[in-house]
């Protein structure tokens, strides 16, 4: 069975980071991208490269999968993902997107505005934990713009 939990930011090391997350909102709505393999709808993310930390990683993926080409990037927090005693570490990202570009010609094959979670999620459980995570953190941040 899947199991999620959340850390404090201070509480892991970037290394032991595998991946990148990013709630992104667009003209006040979220942003979801569709995978070129999928039908469903997921938030911008991907694994990290050998050689970036994971804030290069959450800059590389939103650009990649969204063509964001200006925005503001905050870290809310440390998650893990546990499948089966396997435990996956990420970083979940905030970004408010002020300008988009043509989207790259990546894995990504279309991006949508949603008012909220979309219906068709990838991955639903994760989503939806990462969702509510995001609009806590932007609760607790005044001076962000959400």
């Amino acid at each position: 069975m899947l199991k999620l939990k959340s850390y404090d930011l201070k509480n892991i090391k970037d290394c032991d980071l595998k991946f990148a997350v990013i709630a992104t909102q667009y003209k006040g709505k979220w942003l979801f991208v569709r995978n070129k393999e999928r039908e469903t709808w997921e938030m911008p993310g991907g694994h990290r490269e050998s050689f970036e930390d994971i804030n290069t990683t959450a800059s590389r993926e939103l650009w990649e999968e969204t063509g964001a080409k200006e925005y503001e990037l905050y870290p809310i927090c440390i998650y893990s993902i546990d499948d089966n005693g396997i435990e996956s570490l990420g970083k979940l990202f905030y970004a408010n997107v002020s300008r988009l570009s043509e989207l790259p010609d990546f894995e990504t094959c279309e991006i949508k505005l949603f008012d909220s979670i979309p219906l068709n999620p990838t991955y639903p459980l994760i989503q939806n934990f990462l969702i509510d995570k995001t609009i806590e953190f932007l609760k607790s941040r005044k001076d962000i713009k959400g």
